[in-house]
This record gives structure tokens, C-alpha cells and sequence, in this order.
């Protein structure tokens, strides 16, 4: 086989296919706990893997492709996952909210979902913006918090998630929530438990729960579906197929609300 066959073959085939193949040839090359010690191990030709090297030696836009291939890829299929689940709020409100706490209106017609960090600075701005809104507009909207902390660069993230969570469990969630927000600067364990006695929860049960492995599953999805749609910053908010992030001004979100409800 001629290296003109070759790089027609490739061509012809998905761009990524490239990068499989030459992952595959380097994979066979060196050490894998799968290979047989006793020497009878799988190896592509030599002759194949310096074929491969040659096409790409010779035709360097080769990778370019791949990548460009791959990338549109993912924005097809972030895009078609972004517009499913935007349909989903519309047609099926209750599918989305799942298991995650809820306040507000009950028909769903209006919902909220609140993507948000209780370490971040931007997401407690928004909480203030996001708390008048909701005195408003209580029997209108249905507001749906999913948890995203952003672990790499808040140390306390995951845990006032788990309290959070916690406090849901004994129906205090929304409570426990302003106060993570407005005292954000005392996020910490002698934080977590004050304010749970302050609540009223019950302290076994509490800490149980926060440690738990369910509590890290709930958490877990919420980032999986952020994940899903995009979404890497925090605050960001969704209503009813209406995206926006940041620390939203009140006024931008009832400007929003009217153009959901007509």
C-alpha cells in the first residue's frame, strides 16, 4: 500500500479515526497490564505505524482536521442536549426539578432553576436580586436550586453543599440556604453546625446525612447535568428557556419574566 492510498483511506473515514490509530500503535508500543509477561504480546507492523507517521509528517492539516472535527462534534451534540432539556422545562417543569429542593409557585409553570456556588462572591450578590424577586413573585415563578460547586478553586464549596443538603432532608433547605449565602464569609465546620443548632435540626441526623453517600450522589448529578448543558460559571440561571449568569439585576429578571409569561 502506497502512502497516496493511505492518506486517501484516512480521508475518507471520520477525522478523529486519525487519533484512534495512533493511539492504538502507541498503546501496543509500550507497557500494558493487559499484555501477556510471557512475551506473547499483540504489536502493530512497524511497517503500518510508519506508514501512519509519514502521512502525518507529510500532511500536518491531518490533525488540524481531527480536532476541528471533534470539536464540532461536541458542539452538536451540546447543542442538541441544550435544546432537549430547554424543551423539557416547558413541556415536563417536574422532570426537571427531580429530587432538588423547590419554593414558590406549585403549578410550574414559571420555573427558576438556580445553578449556584455557596463560596462564590458573584452567586451571594445574585442571592439578594434572587430573594426580592421571589417575595414578588412567589405564586408566579417556582424557583429550583441545583447545586455546582466549584471545588478547584472554593475549598468550601462541597461542604456547605452537603450541609445544605442535609438541612433538606429535615425540610430546611431553603433556610439553610440564605444563611450559607449571607454568611459567606464564615463558610467552615463551626459554621455548618451553628447553624443547624440555630435551625433546629437534629444534629445526628444532620451530620449523618452530610457525610453520606447519598448526599455526594445528589450533589454529583447536579454537576453532571451542568456539565451536560455547558455550564461552567456560577451563578447561572434558567427560566423557561431563558439563559442568564452572573449577579442578574432584579429589573433584568422581571424584564425576563414578562417574556416567558406572554
Amino acid at each position: 500500500m502506497n502512502i497516496s492510498s493511505i492518506w486517501r483511506k484516512l480521508r475518507s473515514q471520520q477525522a478523529f479515526c486519525l487519533a484512534t490509530l495512533l493511539t492504538v500503535c502507541i498503546a501496543f508500543s509500550g507497557c500494558s497490564p493487559s499484555q501477556s509477561v510471557a512475551g506473547n504480546q499483540s504489536q502493530v507492523d512497524p511497517k503500518l505505524k510508519e506508514q501512519v507517521l509519514q502521512v502525518i509528517r507529510e500532511n500536518p492539516q491531518v490533525i488540524l482536521e481531527s480536532v476541528q472535527a471533534y470539536q464540532q462534534q461536541q458542539q452538536d451534540s451540546l447543542k442538541a442536549a441544550q435544546q432537549s432539556f430547554l424543551q423539557q422545562m416547558t413541556t415536563n417543569p417536574k422532570s426537571v426539578i427531580g429530587d432538588s429542593p423547590s419554593t414558590g409557585a406549585k403549578d410550574g409553570k414559571v420555573v427558576l432553576l438556580e445553578f449556584s456556588d455557596f463560596q462564590c462572591p458573584f452567586c451571594a450578590k445574585a442571592h439578594e436580586n434572587v430573594k426580592q424577586f421571589m417575595a414578588k413573585n412567589q405564586d408566579k415563578v417556582t424557583l429550583a436550586y441545583k447545586h455546582l460547586p466549584l471545588t478547584s478553586i472554593h475549598p468550601q464549596a462541597m461542604p456547605a453543599a452537603k450541609a445544605a443538603w442535609a438541612a433538606q432532608q429535615q425540610g430546611k433547605f431553603w433556610e439553610y440556604y440564605g444563611a450559607l449565602f449571607e454568611g459567606q464569609k464564615q463558610l467552615g465546620e463551626e459554621f455548618y453546625v451553628a447553624t443547624a443548632q440555630k435551625l433546629s435540626l437534629k444534629l445526628d441526623k444532620f451530620n449523618t446525612d452530610r457525610n453520606s453517600p447519598a448526599a455526594e450522589a445528589a450533589i454529583q448529578k447536579d454537576v453532571q447535568l451542568a456539565q451536560s448543558l455547558g455550564i461552567e460559571g456560577t451563578p447561572f440561571f434558567i427560566m423557561n428557556g431563558k439563559t442568564f449568569s452572573g449577579a442578574v439585576e432584579l429589573a433584568e429578571m422581571e424584564k425576563i419574566l414578562a417574556s416567558v409569561s406572554k
